[in-house]
This record gives structure tokens, C-alpha cells and sequence, in this order.
């Protein structure tokens, strides 16, 4: 059992506490919290001589029409059936962990005056293996990220869909064999549970976990790369750096070098003074992409430790304040900005593939022994470019966009959460191509005499444990499923 407690999370402790597969419960200070938020709220209800929205009011541009006392707990319920409205694909499993933990967290800091009893309904679930069926499409990423919530809240309620034992069955049966308990709705817990940033927060944390490992990846890939291709080091040399010194640039130049030491490749003598920008400029470019994520990631990290419900309630000054935390604005902005940093990486991964089948340098043309009867590895440069050029697409920013809603009550969104999804496929081609070019700079490497440094070797060796060397011509796309298993491994 793990206990959640009263702090800020980083993105790496949230992956590493949903990867533990352990129970998650409450420490005694959220529990506090949390009783203290909803006495609080009842209380202000009770005093309360004015409309308070999405209490007693109704929702969005109905937020003038005043809700009887007796009704409270059904305009809850309402709300959660009706904007169950999700489209499209159903969300990775996994990243609906993400969004129940984000959501408890959320709820638990007292500032959205739910029952104690619903933030546990949440953790029962994620305890009990019964994960909601929530749909990508259908979130503006204003309001809160309200039709992914309502999905993920209604078993809750008995209702909707859920993962349960590797099958997608009612809800009410999945609680029914784990004895669990359908939660009846209370003042604001329906509003507390379907407004915030949840799903575009869960996917951020979700893809920047899965990146920051990849990133290892990235620059291991590359070194092979530049010393399968005979490339220079010079242009990794700190001096070069130090006069330019950002932060992601210095420290992807350190990684190629480390890479590298002790190769017996990148010492010896080249015939050529300079080495394309493809391989010439990775810390330049890499560089500039961590410093990208490293600035998106301090955004998410502040994000998923917020409270980003309506209204807010705050104990401690005697206020439940209407505003707009729910607004996603600052998410859409660095997905969009994280889409084109991971499509970046992917795009000069694929130049240096196309290096490496080029013929030159001691090569074979497509790195096979006998071209002409073999194609070798030429249509395995086309998968990455086709892949490349989709980033490119995708890369359209999705934060630029607002469509009015509620009857103009609600008149500018972000689109983050369509900014979000398609990060997630981004990331996922970014993986694909980093794969296509491990398979190529092993392949080109395995022409050359000699050894490149401990640290590729190694790389290497585990690499021909999972993918062989490429003789005759082959049914590539299983080679590059291999190589992409390889690297999330």
C-alpha cells in the first residue's frame, strides 16, 4: 500500500507509483482536507443568501437558473450522465490510471468540497483493477476536460464501461464481484469531478514519462550512428559548447562523447573535413528539444499538483469563488510546443538513416552485401520518412484554435486535449523512427573492422540478441516491430 500524501509529485514519481501496480491510500492530512473542504461547503450553502454556481445553480450558460435544495444531489447525477458525450477511440488503460491518481490528488487538497466517500470511490477503483472506459475525442480543454471526466466518473454511479480482468464489461458488474459500492452524489461533487485537467494532464505526464527514458535512447542511437558513418568528434568538444551554452545543447554534446569514449572508430583518421548537420549539429538540435520538454515538464509538474475544478473553495478566507482554473490554455500551449520538439528529433533521426544507406563512406548501398538482388534497408528509409512527414501534420497547433460553446457563455477554449492525443501519436512516431535508425546504424556498423566504444558495443550485442544482422532481403516490418520492443525495453 502506498500513501498519497500532501506534496508536490514529479512526473518521474507518479510514472514509478502507477508502474508499482501497489494500492494506493490516503494520508491522514488528505483525509483532513478533505473533510475540512466539504464542511466547509456545507456550511457556506447553508449561509449562503445568493446563487452559488454549479451548487445550486445550473451548468455553463444556464448558470442563472437556481436549483431547489432538494434537487442538489440529482443536478449531479444530471451532470455526469449528460456530458458523458466521448468519441472516437477508447484511452490507453493505463493513462486512465494516470488521470484517477491526478484526480485524487487534485480533489484531495480541500479546495473542491467533495465527500471523503467519493475521493475513495475514485481509489477503489484504481485499486480494484477497475479502470472506466473514457473515448480520446470530446474535451475543448476549457471547462475542464468534461466529457474524458464524466467517462471516467460514471462507475461512480453504477454506470458506463470499465477495464476489468482484461475485458471491457458494465460497470455495475465489475463493482458488484469486487463489492463495491455505488456513491450518491452530494452539492458540487458531480461539478468537482468533471471539471479540471485530467485527461490532458494525464496524458502530458503519461508521454513525458515514457520521453524521458526514450531520451537515453536518442542520443545512444545517434552516437552509433555518427560512428557506423565514420563521423568526426570535434564537434562535440565542450569548448564548442561553452561559448553557446545552453543548457540541452552542452549536455547532448557530454552525452555523445560518453558515448563514445573509447571507440576505436571515432579516433582514427578521417579522409573528410566536415560531417553533415544531421550528425555535425545533434547537440544543436537534440539540445534544443530537451530544453523544450524540460520547460514543458516544469509546466505539467505544476499543472498535475493544482487544484483546477470550479468553483474553488477556500476555507480559510470564507470564500467559494467562481474563476476559471479549468482553463487548459497553459497545457495546449507546451503540447503543441512538445509535438514539435519530439517531431524534431524524428526528423533529423531520419537524415542521418538516409546517410547511412546512402553507399558512401565505405558503405554498401542500403547496407546490404549485395545490392541490386537485395533492397536492403531502402523502403525501411521510406517508412521513416512517411512517418516524419506526418509529425509534420500533426505539428499543427491545436491551441490556436477556439470553437464558442455553452451558447457563448463559453466563448474561448484551448484544444488542448486534441493537442494532447496527438502528442501521444507524435511520441509514438518518434519511438518508430529512432527504431528505424537503430536498425540501420547496427546494420552499418556491422560492415566496419574493428570496435566501437564499451558503452555501443554493448548497446550492440543486446541489440543482435533481439534483431539479426540483415544478409539477403527480409520481411522488414518485423525487424522494425523488434527494434521498436527493443527500445521500450
Amino acid at each position: 500500500m502506498i500513501e498519497l500524501h500532501h506534496r508536490n509529485y514529479s512526473i518521474a514519481e507518479i510514472r514509478d507509483l502507477i508502474a508499482s501496480n501497489e494500492p494506493l491510500e490516503l494520508s491522514d492530512q488528505l483525509i483532513e482536507n478533505i473533510k475540512q473542504g466539504r464542511t466547509f461547503l456545507e456550511s457556506f450553502i447553508e449561509r449562503a443568501d445568493r446563487p452559488i454556481y454549479g451548487i445550486n445553480t445550473g451548468f455553463g450558460s444556464l448558470c442563472d437558473t437556481e436549483i431547489a435544495s432538494d434537487d442538489l444531489g440529482k443536478l449531479q447525477e444530471n451532470l455526469v450522465k449528460s456530458h458523458a458525450c466521448g468519441l472516437g477511440s477508447i484511452v490507453d488503460p493505463e493513462i486512465v490510471k494516470y488521470m484517477l491518481v491526478l484526480k485524487v490528488l487534485g480533489l484531495s487538497k480541500g479546495n473542491s468540497g467533495v465527500k471523503l466517500q467519493t475521493v475513495e470511490g475514485l481509489l477503489d477503483l484504481y485499486n480494484s483493477g477497475v479502470i472506466p472506459v473514457v473515448y480520446e475525442q470530446g474535451s475543448l480543454g476549457a471547462s475542464g476536460d468534461l466529457a474524458p471526466l464524466a467517462h471516467l466518473s460514471l462507475p461512480l454511479l453504477g454506470l458506463g464501461e470499465v477495464h476489468y480482468n482484461g475485458e471491457i464489461v458494465p460497470a455495475r458488474e465489475a463493482l458488484a464481484i469486487e463489492g463495491l459500492s455505488v456513491i450518491e452524489l452530494g452539492a458540487k461533487e458531480g461539478l468537482a469531478l468533471l471539471n479540471g485537467t485530467q485527461f490532458m494532464s494525464a496524458y502530458s505526464a503519461y508521454i513525458l514519462g515514457r520521453l524521458q527514458k526514450h531520451m537515453v535512447h536518442v542520443d545512444r542511437v545517434a552516437a552509433l550512428s555518427l560512428d557506423a558513418y565514420d563521423g568526426r568528434i570535434e564537434p562535440f568538444d565542450d569548448a564548442v559548447h561553452a561559448v553557446r551554452p545552453h543548457t540541452g545543447q552542452r549536455e547532448s554534446a557530454a552525452a555523445i562523447r560518453a558515448n563514445l569514449e573509447g571507440s576505436e572508430w571515432i579516433n582514427q583518421p578521417k579522409k573528410h573535413v566536415q560531417d553533415p548537420y544531421s550528425f555535425r549539429c545533434i547537440p544543436q538540435v537534440h539540445g534544443a528539444s530537451k530544453d523544450a520538454i524540460a520547460y514543458v515538464t516544469s509546466v505539467v509538474e505544476t499543472e498535475i499538483n493544482s487544484v483546477t475544478d470550479n468553483p474553488t473553495v477556500i476555507p480559510d478566507e470564507d470564500k467559494i469563488i467562481s474563476a476559471g482554473n479549468f482553463h487548459g490554455q497553459p497545457l495546449a500551449l507546451v503540447l503543441d510546443f512538445l509535438c514539435i520538439a519530439m517531431a524534431e528529433l524524428a526528423s533529423i533521426s531520419e537524415r542521418r538513416i538516409y546517410k547511412l544507406i546512402g553507399g558512401q563512406r565505405g558503405l554498401p548501398a542500403y547496407l546490404v552485401a549485395n545490392p541490386g538482388l537485395n533492397s536492403g534497408l531502402m523502403i525501411a528509409q521510406y517508412a521513416a520518412a512517411s512517418v516524419v512527414s506526418q509529425n509534420k501534420q500533426l505539428c499543427t497547433p491545436s491551441s490556436v484554435d477556439t470553437i464558442d460553446s455553452s451558447n457563448g457563455q463559453e466563448d474561448h477554449v484551448s484544444m488542448g486535449a486534441n493537442g494532447a492525443t496527438k502528442a501521444l501519436r507524435v511520441f509514438e512516431n518518434l519511438e518508430k523512427v529512432t527504431a528505424i535508425e537503430l536498425l540501420t546504424a547496427a546494420q552499418a556498423a556491422d560492415f566496419r573492422q574493428g570496435k566501437s566504444s564499451p558503452t555501443i558495443e554493448k548497446l550492440r550485442i543486446d541489440f543482435r540478441e533481439n534483431v539479426p544482422f540483415i544478409e539477403d532481403d527480409v520481411v522488414l516490418h518485423d525487424l522494425m516491430q523488434k527494434s521498436i520492443e527493443f527500445l521500450r525495453h
